[in-house]
């Protein structure tokens, strides 16, 4: 199971050494949260600080868009230098068009629901997408607890792509005391902001966190 350190978690004074710390501990990927204070209430950063960011990383970058419309950005954060971009299900009008055009730009297509939303939901978009993002806890705010019937959608995403090559993935409460139920429910990348960034001993935190 890989893991994607949440960057909302890092210490926002040191972005560059963090994210040469996560590569340095042998991660590929870090999770940017981009929050709109719309469509969740909290405010993040967005295509400016991600493109500062790509300048100095190579490490692939997994954009989730917690925001209203996200079809509107799109163009923006694939030129800013995203590996994949997440849209919310609840967020667009038109997720077929917004996830073609993320594909078409040579990025990665992710669509994420929320706790209440069913992995059903997802069904007539999987031919368009190449992750799904299962959130575990109400998006907006790290440090939450895993809700557990949200791990259990874990395996309903694994069952409903069937054959298809899409990644599952799972974003919020993930510590080192859980991490080995969102991995037997089918997880293949686990998001992990405070788990991994508060860490007294990062990688040994990283070591459990993959549940390996």
């Amino acid at each position: 199971m890989r893991v994607a350190p949440s960057l909302i978690s890092a210490d926002f004074a040191r972005l560059g050494e963090e994210l040469e710390n996560i590569r340095a501990l042998g991660l590929d990927a870090v999770h940017l949260d981009v929050m709109d204070g719309a469509f969740v209430p909290n405010m993040t950063f967005g295509q400016v600080l991600i493109r500062s960011l790509r300048r100095s990383s190579a490490l692939c970058f997994d954009i989730h868009l917690m925001i209203e419309k996200p079809g509107r950005y799109i163009d923006d954060f694939v030129a800013a230098g995203s590996d994949i971009i997440t849209i919310h299900i609840e967020a667009t009008d038109d997720p077929v068009s917004d996830l073609r055009r993320i594909r078409e730009a040579g990025v990665l297509a992710g669509v994420s629901v929320k706790p209440k939303t069913p992995v059903s939901a997802l069904e007539p978009y999987l031919d368009d997408l190449d992750l799904i993002l299962i959130m575990t806890v109400e998006p907006g705010f790290g440090g939450q607890g895993a809700i557990p019937e949200c791990i259990k959608k874990i395996a309903e995403a694994k069952a409903l792509i069937g054959s298809r090559n899409i990644i599952i993935e799972a974003d919020g409460g993930a510590t080192v005391s859980n991490a080995a139920q969102f991995r037997d429910a089918g997880c293949d990348m686990l998001v992990a902001g405070t788990a991994f960034f508060k860490a007294a001993d990062r990688a040994e935190a990283y070591s459990a966190l993959k549940a390996e």
